[in-house]
């Protein structure tokens, strides 16, 4: 039996169909925005502050292993109802919270531990998601853009492990824009039209624990890039969730875009 923190964006809809077809015993505690597993067997609706509640039903089904998947907003510390345990974790979460999201994270996962319960990769049944290493398209990087990647390369691994960063726009050897607590869309809304042939890298954060939020793409991401005028985008080897991968590939060719797997 295992558990399944399922959240917002499709991701979270892949790992179950993928559960499913292999017919893998499951439960679900749905922590999305609007309640999007309502209707699913087994699905729990259970505030992340009360994390007693949680616990009991993971060891009432009689499992030890529960996956993170899909978009899990930050709570509103001052409106969660918290149950013992709740009241017991929180002050190390709301601590972690001002470190950023990968601090959370981190907390999380220690406190299952502490309960005898594992994490496992979220990507655990679907490691097709990854990309492989190289070029994905017939589009390539000119050495100016392979310039210009690894300097964006080398600033994302000096960055705090706790920074929100990860995804950054590089262009002409020059970093350009750099994601915060928006997101990698909101950034790129801020690109202004004579940046027109930036590169997107979109990488895990420092030290980031890979078994839960890892940085993912698809064909909006694609189309976003075309959106703002990029002209590639980098990812990291078997640490980034691709979605939609032939058809994201399709339309990067179609519009001259380069996808590059480092």
């Amino acid at each position: 039996m295992i558990g399944l923190f399922l959240g917002d964006t499709d991701f979270s809809k892949i790992v179950l169909k993928k559960i499913k077809k292999q017919k893998k015993k499951y439960f679900i505690i749905d922590l999305s925005n609007n309640n999007d597993f309502a209707k699913e067997k087994n699905s729990y609706r259970i505030s992340i502050g009360k994390f007693g509640k949680i616990i009991d039903l993971i060891k009432k089904q009689k499992s030890n292993k529960v996956l993170f998947a899909g978009k899990i907003a930050k709570p509103k510390f001052s409106t969660l109802r918290l149950d013992l345990k709740g009241i017991y974790y929180m002050p190390s979460i709301i601590k972690a919270a001002k470190l950023g999201d990968a601090a959370i994270i981190k907390v999380i996962i220690e406190i299952l531990k502490n309960e005898k319960i594992d994490v496992i990769s979220s990507i655990h049944f679907n490691p097709e998601l990854t990309g492989k290493k190289g070029l994905h398209t017939k589009i390539k990087p000119s050495r100016a853009d392979i310039k210009s990647i690894n300097r964006g390369i080398k600033y994302l691994a000096k960055t705090n492990s706790y920074d929100h960063i990860q995804a950054l726009v590089v262009k002409n050897n020059k970093i350009i824009a750099k994601e915060d607590n928006r997101g990698t869309k909101k950034m790129m809304t801020k690109l202004k039209k004579n940046n027109f042939g930036g590169i997107l890298i979109k990488f895990p954060k420092k030290k980031q624990d890979l078994r839960m939020d890892l940085p993912t793409i698809g064909i909006q991401t694609i189309k976003d890039c075309k959106k703002y005028g990029l002209k590639g985008i980098v990812l990291k080897s078997k640490k980034n969730i691709f979605l939609d991968k032939s058809k994201s590939i399709e339309f990067a060719d179609k519009n001259k875009i380069f996808i590059l797997i480092k």
